[in-house]
C-alpha cells in the first residue's frame, strides 16, 4: 500500500470511538472499543504492518467522497467506463455496553464492476499476533492479547498471507453486498450479515439520528454548510459516556513529514474548554455543553490544592504515559510515533483561563454555577492567585525549557476577571480583593514585560522580540481593546512576519522559545481562524470574510481540517483536529453578526 494525503481521508463513528476511510475505500485507522484504545487498523502510521480494511474495485477507477447530507454516513464513489458503484461507510451509534459496528455496504448503480476485500486487522497498535478462522457466515479474529473481532459476509471469504482474509467477487448492476466487522466476547460466530431490509433499517436509523441531532444546530448564518459540517464532525470527537471531546481521533499524524512532532491526540486539553463551550451553547446545543461541563467539574473536583493538569484522558485518568512505537514506521516515515502524552506533567497556566472562562460562559448561557463547583474553582483560582508568576511551559506545550509566556500570563487574568465577574453576578462568597489584586498585578506586568518598545509589539515571552500566533487571543478574550493601539500595531506585525495571506504560522521555529525539536512545521488553522475573528472585530470586514472564505478552501474535499497545513497545502498533523473547527465555528458567528446577520 501506498500513503494516501491526510486530507484524502473521511470519517466515521459512534461517540466512542472513529474510523478514517480513505477516498482509496480503505480504512487504515480505526482503535476499538474507545478512542484511547489500542488500534486494530493503523496503516495509516505503518503500510506494512499496521492493519487495514481495503474494499476496492479492481479496474482502474476515479473516485469521490462525500456525507449524505447532514449526516456522518460516508459515501465513497468509484467511477469507470465499467460502471458506478458506491461504498456506504457507517458506524451505527453505540447504546450501552454494546460493541462497536462498523458497516460498509457495496453497490453497483450501473454496470458490472469486480472489487477486492481485503481485512487484515494488527491488533494492539501492530504489536499482538492474531489467529484467523474463516466459516460460512465470515470470520473471526483472534488477538493474542484478548481482542476478538468478527468479520460477517455473504461473500465467500478466504484466508490471505499475515493473518487477513480476502475476496473477490463483482457486482452486476442493482446488486448489494455488505460487510459488518464487530467485537465479540470470545464466540466463533462473526455473526450473520444483514439481509437488505435490515441494511435499510439500520442506515435508516443512523441517518435518522444525524439528522435529528444537527437540526437542534441553530446557527441560519452565510456559511452553514462549513459550520453545519464542523459541528457534525466535533460531535464525531465526543465520548459519549463522559461528554468529553478529543483533541483529535489520531496519533502519530506529523507536523513535518519525516519530522519528530507525532503526538498522540486522543485525550482532552483544558486549554480548549472556552472554546468548546462556547460552541455548543452558541449553536444550541445544550446537552453537549452540559455534558462537558460534567466531566470538567470531575476534573476540578479532582484538582485536590487546586492545581490542574494540562489534559487528562476521555474517562477522567490524570496519568497518560508517553512511550514510542519503535516497530512502526510512521506516517511516510515520520518517526518516532508516540502514545500518551507527556504534556500532562506541564505546567500550562493557560488552561486556567480556559477553564474559569468555561465557567463563565455557562453560568451566563447555560446553568447557574452550583455551591459545590464553587467552591472547587475558588480552590482552583486560589493556587493561580499564588503561582502565576512562574514561567510555564506554555500553550504550545514547548518541551524546550519553561518561559514567561505572554499568552499565559493574559489567560491568568482571564481566569482571574472571570472570577471576580461571576461572584459580583451571583453574589457568590470569594477572596474577591485577592484576586482584583493579583488580576491588576498580572495585567500590569503583560503591559510593562511583554510589551516591547523596539518592535512596537507584544512579544512570545518576556524578554524576547519574537512573536506568537497565541497573541491573537488577546482581544478575543477581552485583555485589550480590539482597536487598541498596542493591539492594532501587534496585529500589523503578525501578518507581517507570520502570516502568508490568510495562513498563520503559531511562531518563527528557531527564532521563538525553544520548543524542544528540530525542523519545521505547517501553518496553524486555528490560528488563522483566530486572525478572521481578530480582523472581525477590528471593523476590517472586508479583509476578515477574504481570509475566512479563503480558509475555507484550504478544507478537505469533505469540509474536515486537520491541525495544519503544510507548505504545499497539504493536511499535517492529527486529523481532523477539534480546536481548528471550535475555531472556525466562532470566528463564522462573530464575523457573520458583524456583517449584520442574525
Amino acid at each position: 500500500m501506498a500513503y494516501l494525503p491526510i486530507e484524502d481521508h473521511g470519517i466515521i463513528g459512534n461517540l466512542r470511538t472513529a474510523a478514517l476511510v480513505g477516498r482509496d475505500g480503505t480504512v487504515d485507522w480505526l482503535c476499538l472499543p474507545a478512542f484511547d484504545s489500542p488500534s486494530v487498523f493503523c496503516s495509516i502510521l505503518d503500510d506494512e504492518k499496521g492493519g487495514h480494511f481495503r474494499l476496492r474495485p479492481l479496474s482502474h477507477a476515479r473516485s469521490q467522497q462525500i456525507y449524505l447530507p447532514d449526516t456522518n454516513v460516508l459515501l465513497t464513489r468509484f467511477l469507470s467506463p465499467e460502471g458506478v458503484v458506491e461504498i456506504l461507510d457507517y458506524m451505527p451509534i453505540a447504546t450501552g455496553s454494546g460493541h462497536s459496528r462498523l458497516v460498509r455496504s457495496v453497490h453497483a448503480v450501473r454496470g458490472e464492476m469486480p472489487f477486492e476485500l481485503e481485512c487484515r486487522p494488527a491488533f494492539d497498535y501492530a504489536r499482538a499476533r492474531h489467529t484467523v478462522s474463516v466459516g460460512g457466515r465470515g470470520a473471526v479474529f483472534r488477538g493474542e492479547d484478548g481482542s476478538v473481532l468478527g468479520l460477517s459476509s455473504k461473500i465467500p471469504l478466504e484466508e490471505g498471507p499475515k493473518g487477513s482474509v480476502r475476496a473477490r467477487f463483482t457486482l452486476g448492476e442493482g446488486e448489494r453486498t455488505t460487510f459488518v466487522l464487530r467485537g465479540l466476547d470470545g464466540e466463533d460466530d462473526p455473526g450473520e450479515a444483514p439481509s437488505e431490509e435490515v441494511f435499510n433499517r439500520n442506515l435508516n436509523e443512523t441517518v435518522s439520528y444525524w439528522r435529528r441531532w444537527i437540526s437542534r444546530c441553530n446557527y441560519r448564518g452565510r456559511w452553514q454548510d462549513m459550520v453545519r459540517r464542523s459541528a457534525l464532525v466535533l460531535k464525531l470527537m465526543v465520548y459519549d459516556p463522559t461528554g468529553a471531546l478529543v483533541a483529535a481521533p489520531t496519533m502519530g499524524l506529523p507536523e513535518q513529514i519525516g519530522g519528530a512532532r507525532n503526538y498522540d491526540y486522543r485525550y482532552t486539553w483544558l486549554r480548549d474548554a472556552g472554546f468548546t463551550l462556547y460552541a455548543l451553547i452558541k449553536l444550541g446545543f445544550d446537552e453537549e455543553a452540559h455534558n462537558f461541563m460534567g466531566w470538567l467539574r470531575k476534573r476540578c473536583e479532582d484538582g485536590g490544592d487546586g492545581m490542574l493538569q494540562p489534559l487528562y484522558s476521555i474517562d477522567g485518568r490524570s496519568e497518560i504515559e508517553e512511550y514510542t512505537l519503535d516497530h512502526l514506521s510512521g506516517y511516510r516515515g515520520s518517526r518516532p510515533v508516540r502514545v500518551g502524552n507527556a504534556a500532562y506533567k506541564q505546567l500550562q497556566l493557560d488552561l486556567y483561563g480556559a477553564v474559569l472562562d468555561a465557567a463563565y460562559l455557562y453560568n451566563k448561557h447555560g446553568a447557574p454555577l452550583d455551591y459545590d463547583l464553587w467552591k472547587d474553582l475558588r480552590q482552583t483560582i486560589g493556587w493561580l492567585a499564588e503561582n502565576w508568576r512562574q514561567p510555564d511551559e506554555g500553550m504550545w506545550e514547548v518541551r524546550g525549557g519553561r518561559q514567561h509566556f505572554v499568552s499565559s500570563k493574559v489567560m491568568c487574568w482571564v481566569a482571574l476577571e472571570r472570577a471576580v465577574r461571576i461572584a459580583r453576578q451571583r453574589g457568590l462568597p470569594a477572596g474577591e480583593g485577592r484576586w482584583v489584586e493579583e488580576r491588576d498585578a498580572v495585567y500590569e506586568e503583560v503591559m510593562q514585560q511583554g510589551w516591547s518598545e523596539e518592535k512596537q509589539s507584544f512579544v512570545q515571552h518576556y524578554g524576547s522580540q519574537a512573536l506568537d500566533a497565541a497573541l491573537l487571543l488577546m482581544p478575543l478574550v477581552k485583555f485589550v481593546g480590539p482597536i487598541d493601539p498596542r493591539w492594532i500595531s501587534t496585529l500589523d506585525r503578525i501578518q507581517q512576519e507570520l502570516s502568508f495571506d490568510t495562513l498563520v504560522d503559531r511562531y518563527r521555529v528557531g527564532e521563538a522559545a525553544d520548543d524542544g525539536f528540530e525542523g519545521a512545521e505547517g501553518s496553524f488553522s486555528l490560528c488563522s481562524f483566530w486572525l478572521v475573528e481578530c480582523l472581525t472585530q477590528a471593523g476590517r470586514l472586508d479583509e476578515a470574510r477574504l481570509a475566512l472564505e479563503k480558509m475555507f478552501s484550504y478544507a478537505n474535499h469533505l469540509g474536515l481540517y486537520a491541525e495544519e497545513i503544510g507548505r504545499s497545502g497539504e493536511a499535517l498533523g492529527n486529523f481532523p483536529q477539534a480546536f481548528t473547527h471550535l475555531s472556525l465555528i466562532s470566528a463564522a458567528i462573530h464575523l457573520d453578526r458583524a456583517l449584520g446577520g442574525g
